[in-house]
């Protein structure tokens, strides 16, 4: 049989002005035609002019000095910020106290036990034996420090988030209103939610909390809202036929029916919360967060990695414990005996109390295992053998540097050297095609307020890290979920490897590429390439496999070969989860991108890290602000709206 050939059909030029995109682009032009040389004659092309800046930093001086000076005096901070403070402060000591008080054996007793009452005795195993790696490399108190901070965020988080669900859920009003406050908070970087919590609460363990319930809350409200809204109309309308009050429907009905999604909330909660509280390590939050940072800032490969593993070990227990929690609800929604949850509090008792009888609540020194010294000797072995000099291939340090050079360097001096409006007619054009008027114009205003901000130059070098990192991470991506789909026994090797993968907080991910590549430019691009593509590769895997079946059959039978069905099929119907793909790496991307400013990143992050670690809020603020800005533009450039996605599904 003869194989199908498809050419693409021949438009002929009006043919081609009827293409959508293309009405799109001819508008801009002429926009451009008429506006460019007027912007032109007004302000100079080159870099973004120094008569649209407005200088922030001395008003944003005065206002943190005069929050420093009135912090203890004021009657909001008297009266509101400094009763949220000591709340804060207490519940994180009650905790830490309470975790200290139970014992290494107690704590390890109660995660091990809840593990195997809401998912097996297997990942009750698991959990024992992370409590226990934790206290063998030394780190028991710094975990319980991050834990107690992790348990009074999730809390606060939990409530917040469910109250703001419920009123998205109930209202369209306010899901009207609440939609894109939550869309834009789920896309910003972490660094962004730092400096605000700072200026209010200054330094330490409020701001830290406080910054990180506001990161983990929107993902518990977006999918509390989604539960809420997706409860079977069949049995809500049965219920209101016994006559039950709105609030009797809600307790009784709505909630119970969407404890899948709450659970998946707390889950996603967990997970972003044990993120922030790591990198909230740099406003004060101290525990394994602040070991890490300490570590990097000294480039102690070795001790920042005795600090990762617990964090990583964390992550996956927490993951899969909530995870399991949630499967296990779905396939049998009846509630359990309470029975059970009794044995747990007895046997965590138990062990507490034979914990204190015999005087062991502390983890003994003497089963401390030491692997600073040598993983910082393997280390010292790397830079001597690997860095450089390695015949044909050359060392780490040589591929860092020659990235830099004929990719990183390239870009930003080519992005800087773009006239300042020729930027924001790229950014225009990609947005209004990709999305709508609305989201073109998003675009264009957050980059245009980045400029207005003075941070033009090192906004674009961000960019420029983003860009090279996500081109990386998009052919990566793309060629391994690719191959993936099409390979049920690579789907499923990959499928642990990118669960732990996503599971790890964004911090953990600098400590492997300063090990290999020193600091710089490069390492924090390669730690965002790493943190980005298993999204990526998940993402596209899903979207090929979810391909009609219909439409491979129908191809097959046309005698396609497997290229043909590829190219012709599965990438055209998977447009719209492909995009989705884009879209998440350049979110995640940036999000490492900024933080590679503690490993030598420079431009954006740098100066958020110099504005908190100086003082200078100005500086920290502006480039907060900036940062916020890029993340929303990278965003509404490459989310299409649901109606195009649709018309390319």
């Amino acid at each position: 049989m003869a194989t199908i050939t498809a050419s693409p059909p021949r438009l002929g030029l009006p043919g081609l002005l009827k293409n959508r995109a293309v009405q799109k682009l001819l508008l801009l032009a002429l926009a451009a035609v008429i506006l460019v040389p007027l912007a032109n004659a007004r302000w100079a092309s080159g870099a973004w002019p120094s008569g649209l800046t407005v200088d922030l930093s001395e008003p944003l001086a005065k206002t943190s000095d005069w929050i420093i000076d009135n912090r203890d005096s004021h009657p909001l901070f008297l009266y509101f910020f400094g009763h949220v403070s000591n709340v804060v402060v207490i519940a994180v000591r009650a905790v830490y106290l309470t975790l200290l008080a139970i014992g290494w054996a107690g704590v390890t007793a109660l995660g091990a036990l809840v593990a195997w009452r809401v998912a097996g005795v297997r990942l009750a195993l698991g959990t024992a034996a992370a409590f226990l790696a934790c206290g063998l490399l030394g780190m028991w108190v710094p975990t319980m420090q991050t834990l107690a901070l992790m348990v009074a965020a999730v809390l606060a988080s939990v409530v917040v988030g469910m109250l703001l669900g419920l009123a998205s859920g109930l209202s369209d009003r306010m899901d009207r209103v609440l939609r894109p406050v939550l869309d834009t908070m789920q896309v910003l970087p972490a660094f962004a939610y730092l400096l605000p919590v700072v200026l209010v609460f200054g330094i330490g363990v409020p701001a830290a909390v406080l910054a990180t319930v506001v990161y983990a809350a929107p993902p518990m409200a977006r999918l509390t809202s989604l539960g809420l809204r997706g409860a079977d109309k069949e049995v809500l309308e049965a219920v209101e036929s016994l006559g039950s009050t709105a609030r009797q429907r809600l307790l009784t009905a709505r909630i119970p029916l969407a404890r899948k999604e709450l659970l998946l909330g707390l889950n996603q909660t967990i997970m972003m919360a044990l993120s922030m509280a790591v990198i909230a390590a740099v406003i004060g939050a101290g525990g394994l967060g602040d070991r890490v940072y300490q570590a990097l800032a000294s480039v102690d490969v070795g001790a920042a990695l005795a600090a990762g593993i617990p964090i990583v070990l964390l992550a996956v227990v927490l993951d899969r414990v909530t995870a399991a929690a949630g499967e296990r609800l779905g396939a049998d929604p009846e509630p359990r005996s309470g029975l059970g949850w009794l044995y747990v509090l007895a046997g965590v008792v138990a062990v507490a109390v034979a914990g204190r009888l015999v005087g062991r609540l502390d983890w003994p020194d003497p089963w401390v295992v030491g692997i600073a010294e040598p993983v910082n000797r393997a280390v010292d072995w790397m830079t001597a053998h690997l860095y450089s000099g390695v015949p044909v291939i050359g060392g780490t340090a040589d591929w860092a540097g020659h990235f830099t050079t004929w990719v990183l360097d390239p870009m930003r001096d080519g992005l800087q050297g773009l006239p300042w409006w020729s930027v924001l007619l790229i950014v225009a054009a990609l947005a209004w095609v990709i999305g709508t008027w609305r989201t073109a114009l998003t675009a264009v205003l957050a980059m245009a307020a980045i400029g207005v901000l003075g941070v033009w130059k090192p906004s674009l070098d961000t960019l420029s890290q983003v860009l090279a990192a996500v081109a990386v991470t998009l052919v990566v991506g793309f060629a391994v979920g690719i191959a993936a789909a099409r390979s049920d026994r690579l789907e499923r090797a990959l499928r642990p490897v990118l669960d732990v993968f996503q599971t790890m907080p964004q911090f953990v991910y600098l400590i492997p590429v300063v090990a290999l590549f020193g600091v710089g430019r490069a390492p924090a691009v390669a730690a965002a390439i790493v943190y980005a593509l298993p999204a990526v590769v998940r993402i596209t895997t899903q979207g090929l496999r979810q391909v009609d079946p219909a439409a491979m059959e129908a191809s097959g039978s046309l005698g396609a070969t497997s290229w043909q069905q590829l190219k012709q099929v599965q990438l055209p119907l998977a447009r719209p989860a492909l995009l989705l793909a884009v879209n998440q790496g350049l979110v995640l991307v940036l999000a490492v991108v900024v933080i590679g400013g503690l490993v030598g990143g420079g431009a954006l992050g740098y100066d958020v890290v110099f504005g908190l670690a100086q003082g200078d809020l100005a500086t920290g603020l502006v480039a907060g602000a900036a940062i916020v800005c890029l993340g929303l533009m990278l965003d509404r450039v490459t989310q299409p709206t649901e109606r195009r996605a649709k018309k390319g599904a």
